[in-house]
């Protein structure tokens, strides 16, 4: 393959020179395009002018392009091109920009890149990114044309969520201009049902789990609307006997990886919260700690002195599928197979919301992070609620109005 130069012109403002550039291909055939090159800066690394190339089809393209950037270059914008890929970019912000965040989201984070994106984009230069590149992804994660399985819309907009943290600090990093994912449509993530037990189904429930090994775990989740991970996190010193206040300060995790250790991390959304209990939650925290000392007795020296409320027979952490499967049995057993552990915290929410506590309330003991959040989650309770109040304005009417 040659190359000749066949025309030579400087541009109109002489931030660069322009030429016509003629060359022949493997097969013969002539090809013509224009070139353009600009100085952007100087490196003292080498001790000379560093120099930008742009190519394009013709003149007035390449001497567009040639304005444009000596344009950034006066305002100060230019950010020359960074030449590694995705993959590449989201290795250094795994191992450098994420070590504020707990480990179980770091492990999600790790394996939503390692699943959906890196495997379709990751090969794409940093710098070539588009928005089109990122939509198509989400799209064919969403509906793909072969026998994939395909993501929910929660799932692709935890993707997006993940991939636009790493190119929003690629902006921050001078990597990029911009976040290329910002332009993206994500599917909508429709609002799932919220399935708490109802009364009879609340009565059967507390009498099947009668002489349960985690009776007193599944009565106080249901009557305080604990998270499974808060409530097997508690430890004594979260329970105020005197003042029959519970503190949620902290919650059991376990890392995602076989073999994974158990930690305690901050509540979900960060915030300690102090929660006042009922006389008989209180009464059940009594029989438990009973119950904890008596285990103590029996393991001896096999004990592990954890402080926790609720722990195995030997004083450890309490297995989140241990306990999920013995709550799955009693739900069978009552003819709701298929409740799920939280919704005995959805269960707790509108028996608080029935029994007349104002929102901020209930968003306080649950630890939502907004009362907007708490009324959007529980909206059939307050509907049904106001149907009924407006029943009884009607009742009034008509006894007022004879």
């Amino acid at each position: 393959m040659s190359r000749t130069e066949t025309k030579t012109s400087r541009s109109a403002n002489g931030s660069g020179s322009i030429r016509k550039i003629t060359t022949i291909g493997k097969n013969g055939k002539e090809y013509t395009y224009w070139q353009g090159r600009c100085t952007v800066g100087y490196d003292p690394g080498i001790g000379r002018q560093k120099q930008r190339s742009i190519t394009g089809k013709t003149q007035k393209e390449v001497a567009q392009k040639l304005r444009q950037l000596t344009a950034e270059l006066d305002a100060g914008t230019y950010q020359e091109a960074t030449k590694i890929t995705l993959s590449q970019w989201l290795e250094t912000w795994q191992k450098e920009y994420l070590f504020d965040v707990k480990p179980s989201t770091a492990y999600l984070y790790k394996q939503e890149i390692a699943l959906h994106i890196v495997p379709r984009i990751g090969a794409v230069k940093l710098k070539d990114l588009d928005t089109a590149t990122i939509q198509a992804m989400y799209n064919d994660l969403y509906r793909p044309k072969d026998d994939t399985r395909p993501l929910s819309a929660k799932s692709i907009k935890n993707t997006h969520g993940v991939l636009h943290k790493a190119l929003q600090q690629a902006v921050s990093c001078n990597l990029i201009r911009t976040n290329p994912s910002d332009g993206c449509m994500l599917p909508r993530v429709e609002k799932t049902e919220v399935k708490p037990l109802d009364d009879e189904q609340i009565s059967l429930f507390l009498k099947a789990v009668q002489g349960n090994p985690y009776e007193h775990l599944f009565k106080i989740t249901l009557f305080t609307g604990l998270r499974q991970g808060e409530i097997l996190g508690l430890t004594w010193d979260c329970i105020d006997f005197s003042s029959g206040t519970l503190t949620v300060k902290q919650q059991l995790r376990k890392e995602r990886q076989k073999g994974g250790s158990y930690y305690f991390s901050s509540p979900k959304n960060g915030r300690t919260r102090v929660v006042t209990l009922a006389p008989s939650v209180v009464d059940l925290f009594l029989q438990q700690q009973s119950a904890e000392q008596e285990k103590e007795l029996k393991a001896g020296s096999l004990w592990e002195n954890r402080n926790l409320v609720f722990s195995n027979e030997v004083g450890g952490f309490l297995s989140y599928r241990v306990v999920y499967k013995a709550f799955k049995k009693v739900v069978a057993s009552i003819g709701r197979p298929d409740a799920r552990f939280h919704d005995l915290r959805h269960s707790y929410a509108v028996a608080a919301i029935r029994a007349g506590d104002d929102i901020k309330t209930v968003q306080s003991n649950l630890g939502h992070a907004t009362a907007s959040f708490t009324l959007d989650t529980y909206s059939h309770v307050t509907d049904q609620m106001k149907r009924a109040s407006a029943s009884r304005i009607e009742q009034f009417i008509q006894s007022v109005s004879q």
